[in-house]
């Protein structure tokens, strides 16, 4: 889905799962200092929205999430994941109830294939699960942004920031009325800053939650049975993750940053070695230079000098090995 804010002055196109909405409007490092000050706001609007209402919506949510949701209060922002069967991790959900309906934005793209498993799993429940993506767009607002939050909108709070659900026909009237519109790159360098994940990046065929470090903030341990819990309890209780997600800082002479699925080596074996892990998320950030987010093999020494590609890379522990 194109968003109709490609349009505004000095909008370059995103690409890859950011394909839809504008990389940056002009000035890349102005615009992440903007939105780590409070200003500004995101176009997020190529992001899936999904709702579930009906009485039983919160209670049947809870059979199928990793998150505690059954007595969500309106207005409280969550996460939670679907698991396979095995336990790695296929969709990571943004939530947030508003006492009627619950809303949730996934992935671009993946609103199908979830909307499809939760469809097989309503049974005798009283739920209805609908696809808003056409009629509602995502918008972000920065922690500490003073933007009001339009009265048509769904709020989704959290602490570093608010997440709108606006109607998508209001999406061009509220960037004429807001700060001005920051790109999804600076937004993705201040994510990649702050340790956050993201499925379908942070993630592939075989991640499970530990690894990324999404056992609390996703993962409820004390809540009862969903699919894949047997495998969370197991790690959880008996064993480690086979890896874990680490925080790169990146040798700021090169040129171009290391790609997603870049391999990692210990830079004491060259580009020859044996690859420990890959590259997961790379951006320039406006104070700490090029930053990248890592998987790695659990057993790597956590004080290793390592080499994504070429590139020099010093490490920062997000999840303990």
């Amino acid at each position: 889905m194109k968003s109709p804010l490609l349009s505004l002055p000095g909008a370059v196109p995103g690409e890859g799962p950011d394909e839809g909405v504008a990389a940056h409007y002009g000035d890349l490092f102005r615009e992440q200092r903007a939105l780590a000050d409070g200003t500004g706001f995101v176009d997020l609007s190529h992001r899936g929205v999904v709702t579930v209402s009906g009485a039983d919506r919160l209670s049947w949510l809870h059979l199928l999430l990793t998150q505690h949701v059954s007595e969500l209060p309106p207005g409280r922002a969550t996460e939670a994941l679907i698991l396979s069967a095995h336990g790695h991790i296929e969709h990571a959900l943004y939530l947030v109830d508003d006492g009627d309906t619950t809303w949730a934005h996934v992935e671009p793209g993946s609103q199908g294939d979830l909307i499809a498993y939760l469809e097989s799993m309503k049974f005798f429940y009283r739920v209805d699960i609908a696809d808003r993506t056409d009629e509602y767009a995502v918008v972000h607002l920065p922690a500490g942004s003073i933007t009001d939050s339009p009265e048509d909108a769904v709020v989704r709070e959290t602490p570093h920031g608010r997440d709108l659900f606006l109607p998508r026909e209001r999406l061009t009237a509220f960037a004429e009325e807001s700060d001005p519109p920051i790109g999804v790159l600076a937004y993705e360098a201040l994510r990649v800053e702050a340790h956050r994940p993201r499925v379908g990046l942070e993630t592939d065929h075989r991640t499970i939650p530990h690894e990324l470090g999404w056992i609390g903030s996703a993962v409820h341990l004390q809540k009862g049975c969903y699919r894949g819990q047997e495998t969370v309890a197991r790690v959880q209780n008996l064993g480690k993750p086979p890896r874990r997600l680490v925080f790169l800082h990146l040798d700021g002479s090169e040129v171009t940053l290391p790609s997603h699925g870049a391999p990692i080596r210990l830079a004491s074996d060259g580009e020859e070695g044996r690859q420990l892990g890959f590259i997961t998320s790379s951006a320039r950030h406006h104070e700490l230079g090029p930053i990248a987010l890592a998987l790695v093999k659990r057993n790597v020494p956590v004080d290793a000098d390592l080499i994504a590609d070429s590139t020099a890379a010093a490490q920062e522990t997000v999840v303990e090995p």
